[in-house]
C-alpha cells in the first residue's frame, strides 16, 4: 500500500471563505468535495477488496475458515486511514483538485456569443 500524506484527523475550525474561492459558491464546493470523497472511498474499497481477495481459498468448507492475522492487519490499516471527506478537503485547500462546471462554461460561452453577435450587428449597421 502506498504511503499517503498526513491528513488532519481531528476536528478543526475552517474559514468558509476559503472554500468558495475556486467556485464562488460554497454549495457548489460542498458538492464537489462530496464527489471527490466518493471517488477516494471507491478507490480505497477497491484496493482493500483486492488485498483481501489474495487471502481467499478455493476451499469453502466452513471448518476450514479461520481468521488470518495478515488479513486482519490489512483491515486495521485501512480503518486507521483518514476519512475520505478529510482527504478531499485537504486536496481542495491545497489546490490539488481539478474541477469544472459545464453549465457555467455553457453560460459563459452564450454570453460571449451574444457579445460577439452584438458587435457584429453594430458594425453592419
Amino acid at each position: 500500500m502506498e504511503e499517503k500524506k498526513k491528513v488532519v484527523t481531528s476536528t478543526i475550525t475552517r474559514n468558509t471563505s476559503d472554500f468558495s474561492k475556486m467556485t464562488d459558491n460554497i454549495y457548489e464546493t460542498v458538492a464537489m468535495l462530496t464527489k471527490r470523497a466518493n471517488q477516494i472511498a471507491a478507490e480505497e474499497k477497491k484496493e482493500l477488496h483486492n488485498k483481501i481477495d489474495d487471502f481467499k481459498s478455493s476451499n469453502d468448507a466452513m471448518d476450514e475458515i479461520f481468521e488470518n492475522r495478515e488479513q486482519i492487519e490489512i483491515v486495521r490499516r485501512f480503518e486507521q486511514q483518514p476519512k475520505p471527506t478529510l482527504e478531499a478537503t485537504e486536496e481542495y485547500l491545497e489546490g490539488n483538485i481539478y474541477y469544472r462546471n459545464p453549465a457555467k462554461e455553457n453560460r459563459q460561452m452564450q454570453k460571449l456569443q451574444a457579445l460577439e453577435d452584438e458587435v457584429i450587428s453594430k458594425t453592419e449597421a
